[in-house]
């Protein structure tokens, strides 16, 4: 680090594709001793207009990175200039070690919609637990032009958020309070967390009626979902490489959040998930349908002409096959509940749980991380009993046929098929 703090200096720059663009420069000593110069492009200059609020709080995250490479003592530094320097060093892009493409995309979009425009002027010494309580609790959103309170899960994000903001600036010498948690548990902000509304949950009946009216390929979609409990970035980002037909089970590696592919959200969720027999036949189902069947491909890459260079080579938004194809369908069969992919995965651990199924293999088959610290550190569930579990829930949901057919196992069909 310069002994001095420096200002950098701010030019425009103009590049072969005609945008004139902000350009940053500033001078750094290497590790070999030599002061060298540095240079950042910024972004177009119609984007940041000079003098603008905008240009000088980005301008002032970017002084602080280039003059804080070590530890420095307390500074007064504003919120923006704080969450600029947030961003840069923590929710960067470092790759499958960094955080998750989905943290990194809505801490982001929560600091800059509901952070920024409240405190981004303000010193983060200025900032008080009870002015940040009052503040969040007269937070409201507007849908169909009508004011409401802002959802108390929302608040909890912002809170959140901001106390993230906080931590980074203790951690680099900028500040040594955080006034959203307190120095001690209970002194922080206080928000309720608690649900406006309980997450709506499937009947046995309308699962039915809805999978016997689907499509193949969306039949094959909710089929995999429901009885395995998969999360929709982890069901969007199945390849057939991750199908294990013979064995019946999937091998859940990978998560695909606005098309960013990304690690699964936990350790215990990158566990083999077993799939009922049904379950498998309807997506081989799926497999003989699809012109995507090579291992790399993802079970559902889209096929649409309007996907250009990218079809076959992505899955399909699933936000879209629900709104499209699965809403539409249930909304004609008289379901009149709120219908979202985690319905799904609600309605599984709800199934489970009336069938008395042991607390460890439930949570198991959901992967959440945690039960209990006990039976996460003494107890295992076996496979059997998972399977069995599973397959309880897959015959209560399947829809009846008319007539009893008898259907080859799913490992013979393969065989046939090869």
């Amino acid at each position: 680090m310069l002994a001095r703090y420096q200002n950098g200096c701010l030019q425009r720059t103009t590049r072969k594709d005609g945008i004139e663009r902000w350009q940053f420069r500033w001078r750094r000593r290497c590790a070999d001793g030599v002061i060298r110069e540095r240079k950042k492009t910024i972004g177009p200059v119609k984007d940041y207009p000079e003098n603008s609020k905008k240009l000088q709080d980005l301008l002032a995250g970017l002084r602080l990175n280039v003059n804080t490479d070590g530890p420095t003592p307390l500074t007064s530094i504003t919120m923006a200039e704080a969450v600029e320097h947030y961003k840069f060093h923590e929710l960067a892009d470092y790759g499958r070690d960094g955080k998750a493409y989905s943290t990194r995309s809505r801490k982001t979009w929560v600091l800059n919609r509901w952070v920024l425009p409240q405190w981004g002027r303000f010193e983060l010494r200025a900032i008080k637990t009870i002015a940040v309580e009052q503040w969040l609790r007269t937070l409201v959103t507007t849908r169909f032009d009508e004011p409401k309170p802002l959802a108390g899960g929302t608040k909890e994000k912002i809170r959140d958020a901001m106390s993230s903001v906080f931590n980074h600036a203790i951690r680099w010498g900028f500040i040594d309070r955080n006034p959203i948690t307190g120095p001690v548990k209970g002194s922080g902000v206080r928000v309720s967390g608690k649900r406006e509304r309980i997450p709506d949950i499937l009947e046995v009946e309308e699962m039915q009626l809805l999978l016997a009216s689907l499509g193949v390929r969306e039949k094959a979609m909710v089929f995999v979902d429901m009885p395995t409990g998969l999360r929709r970035g982890e069901l969007a980002g199945l390849k057939w490489e991750d199908v294990d037909f013979s064995n019946l089970h999937l091998n859940v590696s990978r998560s695909l959040v606005d098309q960013h592919v990304g690690p699964v959200k936990t350790e215990v969720s990158r566990k083999l998930m077993p799939i009922d027999e049904y379950v498998a036949r309807d997506l081989m189902a799926w497999y003989e349908e699809t012109p995507y069947k090579n291992p790399c491909d993802y079970v559902w890459a889209t096929n649409s002409n309007r996907a250009g260079t990218k079809r076959g080579k992505q899955p399909v938004w699933l936000s879209t096959v629900m709104r499209d194809h699965i809403q539409p369908i249930a909304k004609r069969l008289g379901i009149k509940k709120k219908l979202g992919w985690h319905t799904f995965r609600h309605t599984f651990s709800t199934l489970l749980k009336g069938n008395g199924e042991d607390v460890k293999v439930v949570q198991e088959l959901l992967r959440h991380a945690t039960s209990r610290m006990t039976l996460d550190t003494y107890t295992q569930a076996l496979s059997p009993d998972k399977r069995a579990a599973q397959s309880k829930v897959v015959g209560m949901i399947r829809p009846r046929p008319s007539c009893t057919v008898v259907v080859p196992r799913i490992s013979e069909q393969i065989r046939v098929n090869r």
